[in-house]
């Protein structure tokens, strides 16, 4: 079997984590972010990770160069070997470009963008609680949010600052701007699916698991 490399867009809220871990859990391929890349490089030491630290010390943004190279780094671990899910990753039509030159011939299997108006990326955003250590997310009304400690690694649960309404608004005017042109390069590849992310979440995963499986690609 080739490859699975799947790409999972959506607006914040839209549930692109949730059914990433699902993704991940069932096809044996890591959930991969840009996030965690980061993250991980810097935590590692390596090369690039000192890069990176060194950029975001001085408080300035990590370029598409440095971000293409951590993920062909990340890419070129045996557990990628098999596939991967990419959240966060590619942003721009300049990522996408340099995603397929990283994956040679066999390319993006699957784009999947998960589809929810802005009104309810809205309500899912303001009434969502993050651990700040292990990231891990919880509605407002799970115990963990009330009580304000992580069940999983007992770090502080908080609601983040990019969560605030104002910030909120701003972030998914910024995503439809951003991604408009991404949706198209995947589109025009034939490659782009829309997935109803209102639903359940056992529902859309089996969605995106009945496409996968109809395009022979798992």
């Amino acid at each position: 079997m080739a490859r699975l490399v799947l790409v999972i867009l959506g607006k914040q809220g839209a549930g692109k984590g949730t059914q990433c871990a699902r993704l991940s859990a069932r096809y044996a391929i890591p959930h991969v972010s840009t996030g965690d890349i980061l993250r991980g490089a810097v935590k590692a030491g390596t090369a690039l990770g000192r890069e990176v630290a060194a950029v975001l010390a001085a408080g300035e943004l990590v370029s598409d160069e440095l971000v293409n190279r951590l993920v062909e780094e990340r890419l070129g671990r045996p557990d990628a070997a098999p596939g991967v899910l990419l959240d966060g990753y590619p942003r721009t039509t300049g990522q996408a470009a340099a995603l397929d030159e990283i994956l040679g011939e066999a390319g993006v299997s699957l784009c999947v963008d998960l589809e929810v108006p802005v009104e309810l990326a809205v309500v899912r955003l303001s009434s969502r609680r993050v651990c700040v250590e292990c990231g891990t997310i919880y509605r407002e009304s799970d115990p963990e949010a009330v009580s304000g400690t992580c069940s999983k690694c007992g770090g502080d649960v908080v609601r983040r600052v990019d969560d605030e309404p104002e910030a909120i608004t701003a972030r998914l005017s910024a995503y439809e701007r951003d991604t408009a042109p991404l949706l198209d390069f995947y589109r025009s590849r034939g490659l782009l699916v829309g997935v109803d992310g209102t639903r359940e979440a056992d529902e859309v995963s089996a969605a995106i698991e009945q496409i996968v499986a109809a395009r022979g690609l798992a």
